[in-house]
């Protein structure tokens, strides 16, 4: 039941993350991040696999970047039930602890590309990052405790 519970608290959580992202897009006028179809094609090049070329191409790097992302957040929502069980941490550590893991698992992979260099953001980039992801935490944290209620 944990690891179902965690599945679908996760799937919630990226969702609301989201949710989140577009929201900010929609009111700062920004652009989709362009490093999530980066890192597709740069792990497909890597693995051999052949995303074609033009626009096919450009249009699988986004789809499985996206795909990417959905899979992270789903992985550490199920990593977080497996971990916790039947346990209760305090709201407000599990919201956070699924925050940064969410956000380590999303940024790790593409500074490891050198795709991106945390160090170099700006103000606003960390914010469009951090909150977001603590969104994910909190909502994910909330449903798998809704869930998971005896």
């Amino acid at each position: 039941m944990s690891l179902t519970a965690g599945i679908f608290a996760g799937a919630a959580g990226t969702t609301a993350l989201d949710i989140t992202t577009y929201l900010d897009m929609a009111v700062r006028g920004r652009p989709a991040s362009e490093l999530p179809a980066r890192a597709a094609g740069e792990l497909a090049d890597r693995v051999g696999v052949d995303l074609g070329s033009g626009e096919p191409a450009a249009g699988r790097r986004e789809g499985v970047g996206a795909l990417l992302g959905y899979a992270t957040g789903l992985g550490v929502g199920a990593l977080y039930g497996l971990l916790v069980g039947d346990r209760r941490p305090p709201l407000p550590v599990a919201a956070l602890g699924l925050s940064v893991t969410a956000m380590v698992a999303g940024d790790t992979p593409l500074t490891a590309l050198r795709l991106t260099d945390p160090r170099d953001w700006e103000v606003s980039s960390w914010v469009s990052d951090i909150v977001p992801h603590l969104v994910y935490g909190l909502t994910t944290a909330v449903v798998y405790r809704r869930l998971t209620r005896p």
